[in-house]
């Protein structure tokens, strides 16, 4: 790497204090960000790289945490400065951006006064001249109708703008590194693309150098110049990102690159898709198992949902009265067979999880029918869903809210079955300790509790307790996003596993596409409320037809390295609103057969 480099960690160990003993985090790692460079970090949860980033910025709490080695910033080590000095660096010569930008904006101040602020704290700015250049910055970040704009909330605005907002916030003072912790992950594909895009397109321009932290290697393909993977709280391997990608050395490397669900992957897999496994110590993988489907077509589907409509009143003024809906699902109709995965997806606010939550009513649809294994669903008294609740049984995102954590987990899974007096205690002990193998768990882990478990783990223990019931049908909302990539592989192949052997049928919910396409046997892509496309997973994938369908496609991280210099091109459009006066009347839709099975919405 030619020149001085802007940033360069030399032997950097980072402990905390646990139990009054010195805990190492991060252990001496050393690297170095040249002038208009992008590193990537990359590592899974407890791998030490967003402790990493916290060293550099100095942004541990000083009495729980030792800083050791040393952080040359344009020769200056930042390790040696008082807290004063500290603060002239930050959001000064070094900017950061977190993950969740809600929680790093102040609700109660406008967007506009808050990037001010660095301008007339940093820079010397009148108030004046700090409104106009901030106006200039969210134009830069392409936030539409800017000066208009100044003045609005962060609740104001979407997630992919908010984002927006925060890189505006830390270009203010030119910064010359650019620390991005996990800037996408919390957001929807097409806005991950978007916000990739503008931090390329923004550091060609300021010529900055960016160390660019994520769990991704889809997003590291495409951002980094060089990539240094982290595992355990230690550098274990560190190059030219073509290289680690074609040729990683570390067995870990290889297992974070074998379990990234490639878009594509699946071409002549007409069924789901086991992930590949792979050994920790040697890095070699297992070769993808197709798990042969059990799909009984010729039947009565469990599920099926017809014209399906759910909307939320918006009321207002003093005496509360409605004056409008959100539309949250529109007409909605499939069919669902047992041992078939049909997964819905789209981006947040399209309507996947409202239907998901409408099927088991835990919120009331407003009209339409769901017939349910016999059951029709929308008829029922407390009595009768409760009955239901038998043949259909849901997974959420986060299992450790949905686990109640002064309950063993063997309680926890035993609890449904206890509850529905479906046998007695030592029957229950039994299918705790079955279940618990079936997930991979061990019996013994029963009497534990979910604070002592790890998110995957969780998730394992989440799915035991849905089984408990023996389900025919079971709503995964998106059960696998906030997991690691690896736990990711790891939890799918379980549910591949599961269907299989169970005959499950799953409503799989979720707006990673790439994971869609390997465990899905059809697809329906919904838009604001409505499904725009649906099909055999092998139709939709293979011959898109919706202009959105195609845009989700289009968005989805490659882990491909040659893909760097591909630009998307970004859209100032806030995703629409599916909010609608007390007039308004939904179009009649139509929908064109493309194949067999597969409809596309017309207009």
């Amino acid at each position: 790497m030619a020149g001085t480099p802007i940033l360069s960690v030399r032997d950097l160990t980072t402990s905390f204090l646990v139990d009054g003993e010195w805990k190492s985090v991060v252990r001496k790692a050393s690297f170095d960000v040249g002038a208009g460079e992008t590193v990537a970090i990359v590592g899974e949860s407890g791998s030490g790289k967003s402790v990493t980033s916290l060293s550099i910025m100095r942004l541990l709490d000083t009495a729980s945490s030792r800083i050791e080695g040393h952080v040359m910033l344009s020769g200056r080590d930042l390790l040696s400065l008082s807290e004063k000095e500290m603060r002239g660096v930050r959001g000064n010569e070094v900017s950061m951006i977190f993950q969740e930008p809600m929680t790093s904006l102040n609700p109660i101040f406008t967007i506009g006064r808050q990037i001010s602020e660095v301008l007339t704290r940093h820079k010397g700015l009148s108030k004046q001249d700090a409104r106009a250049e901030t106006v200039r910055l969210l134009e830069k970040v392409r936030i539409p109708n800017a000066s208009a704009r100044f003045d609005d909330y962060p609740h104001q605005f979407s997630g992919g703008m908010r984002q927006r907002v925060m890189i505006a916030m830390a270009l203010a003072s030119r910064p010359k590194l650019l620390i991005a912790d996990e800037p996408t992950t919390a957001l929807d594909v097409t806005i991950q693309g978007q916000i990739l895009d503008l931090i390329k397109i923004l550091q060609e321009e300021e010529g900055m150098s960016v160390l660019f932290i994520t769990h991704d290697m889809g997003v590291v393909a495409e951002i980094a110049d060089r990539t240094i993977v982290m595992y355990r709280g230690e550098q274990v391997e560190t190059g030219l990102t073509a290289e680690i990608f074609h040729h990683g050395q570390h067995p870990y490397t290889r297992a974070l690159l074998s379990a990234v669900p490639k878009l594509g992957s699946m071409e002549n897999r007409p069924w789901p898709t086991r992930f590949p496994v792979v050994d920790m110590k040697t890095g070699l993988a297992t070769e993808p198992v197709e798990v042969a489907g059990t799909v009984s077509k010729g039947m009565t589907p469990i599920l099926a949902v017809k014209n399906l409509v759910t909307r939320f009143p918006i009321r207002s003024g003093l005496l509360s009265r409605q004056t409008g809906s959100v539309h949250a699902v529109e007409n909605v109709s499939f069919d669902l067979f047992q041992g078939e995965t049909l997964s819905l997806v789209g981006e947040s606010g399209c309507g996947k999880s409202t239907t998901g939550r409408s099927i088991m009513r835990l919120v009331e649809p407003t009209g339409g029918q769901i017939e349910l294994d016999g059951y029709d669903v929308l008829r029922l008294d407390p009595v009768g869903l409760r009955g239901m609740r038998k043949s259909v049984q849901m997974i959420f995102q986060d299992p450790f809210s949905s686990l109640n954590p002064r309950m063993t987990v063997g309680a926890a899974i035993a609890e449904p079955f206890v509850k529905h007096k479906l046998g007695t205690a030592r029957q229950a002990k039994d299918k705790t300790a079955d279940l618990l193998e079936k997930v991979g768990l061990s019996t013994d882990m029963a009497r534990r509790y979910p604070h002592e478990f790890s998110g995957g783990q969780r998730q394992r223990i989440a799915i035991a307790r849905a089984l408990s019931l023996d389900p025919k049908l079971i709503v995964a909302d998106e059960s696998v996003s906030a997991l690691d990539v690896s736990i990711k592989a790891q939890v799918c192949n379980l549910l591949l596993d599961l269907q299989q052997s169970l005959n499950l049928a799953f409503l799989f919910i979720s707006h990673d596409m790439a994971v869609v396409e390997r465990v899905s046997h059809r697809v329906a892509v919904m838009y604001l409320g409505e499904i725009v496309e649906i099909g055999p997973r092998v139709a939709v994938f293979d011959n898109p037809q919706h202009a959105y369908t195609k845009k989700l496609m289009a968005a989805v991280p490659v882990p491909d390295p040659a893909r760097r210099g591909i630009r998307r091109g970004i859209s100032n459009d806030e995703l629409k609103s599916a909010v609608r006066g007390m007039d308004y009347q939904p179009p009649k839709r139509e929908y064109r057969e493309v194949s067999a099975g597969h409809l596309v919405q017309v207009g």
